[in-house]
């Protein structure tokens, strides 16, 4: 908690500044065409926020709900909570050097499932914003965001009661997404500790050591176990430091995105059934393969 309580605050600030200042055209100017350039943006946006993966989830909601397209999100939801620079930050605490192959590799499963989520949009085969294809928005192409944020500074006044609308605007932006996030951080540091001082060294090698066997047991708990980024981290951390099993402890780490329950579910629930179903079967065989990689060669 020493660690990563700043990282926490930082995400939860930037959600609400995104829910209260951001307009929607900034949001459908990069991140609503179909190019690949604009997976490449989500994937930088991504990396440039602060929350972790429920966190990151709640932004990604925004985000689409303000005009990004389908595999944008899903770019942002995947890069985010592993390559985003406080994250980077705590995985090189625990990881050392190894951090930098969990870091990469995040990028590049974000970036290819965006591309493969751009094709199946193009063909309709999952759900995505309608009327919002910045390729069909001859507005968007002539919007400047520059000079909107100086029309916007100009015409902004700093009255007393301007500025504490705005607080409190983010505020309760930030506070929407702490209840989403702090619970599975507190869950995940409880359950590291007690996985290190309860699970003997014998049974982690046994089930979850660097065999196949070992990837597809932590694909299995990275299933069902619901933590976040920061909690995820140090139980990833209590699997490579048990069984020295590097690929589990990224199989564990990104699986958990691509495939909890509060993933899946809210993208069903807010972009589609296609969407969220799509998840899952694009990037476990990604990061079963990395894993299975890392086993193999560190």
């Amino acid at each position: 908690m020493k660690l990563i309580w700043w990282a926490i605050i930082i995400g939860f600030l930037i959600g609400g500044i995104i829910d209260y200042f951001i307009p929607r055209q900034y949001i459908e100017k990069y991140l609503s065409r179909h190019q690949k350039r604009t997976i490449l943006y989500s994937i930088i946006f991504g990396f440039l926020m602060s929350a972790c993966s429920h966190g990151i989830l709640a932004i990604s909601i925004e985000l689409y709900k303000k005009g990004a397209s389908t595999s944008s999100v899903v770019a942002f939801l995947l890069a985010s909570p592993w390559a985003n620079l406080p994250i980077t930050i705590l995985l090189f605490s625990f990881f050392g050097i190894k951090a930098t192959l969990i870091v990469l590799s995040a990028l590049v499963i974000a970036f290819t499932t965006g591309l493969i989520y751009q094709k199946l949009e193009q063909k309709n085969l999952v759900e995505c914003n309608k009327c919002l294809h910045g390729e069909d928005n001859e507005v968007l192409k002539d919007f400047s965001i520059i000079q909107d944020v100086k029309r916007r500074w100009r015409e902004y006044k700093f009255t007393k009661e301007n500025n504490i609308k705005a607080v409190k605007g983010t505020l309760l932006g930030s506070w929407a997404l702490t209840r989403m996030v702090m619970w599975w951080l507190i869950i995940g540091i409880i359950m590291a500790a007690a996985a290190k001082a309860f699970i003997p060294h014998d049974l982690f090698m046994t089930y979850m050591g660097p065999t196949l066997l070992g990837l597809l047991v932590t694909l299995f708990f990275a299933t069902i176990i619901e933590v976040c980024s920061e909690g995820s981290s140090p139980l990833a951390f209590e699997i490579y430091n048990q069984t020295n099993a590097f690929g589990n402890s990224v199989t564990f780490l990104m699986a958990g995105v691509a495939s909890d329950a509060t993933e899946v579910g809210l993208i069903w629930s807010n972009i589609g059934r296609k969407a969220a179903i799509c998840l899952p079967l694009i990037t476990i065989p990604q990061v079963l393969l990395v894993g299975y990689l890392f086993n193999i060669f560190l």
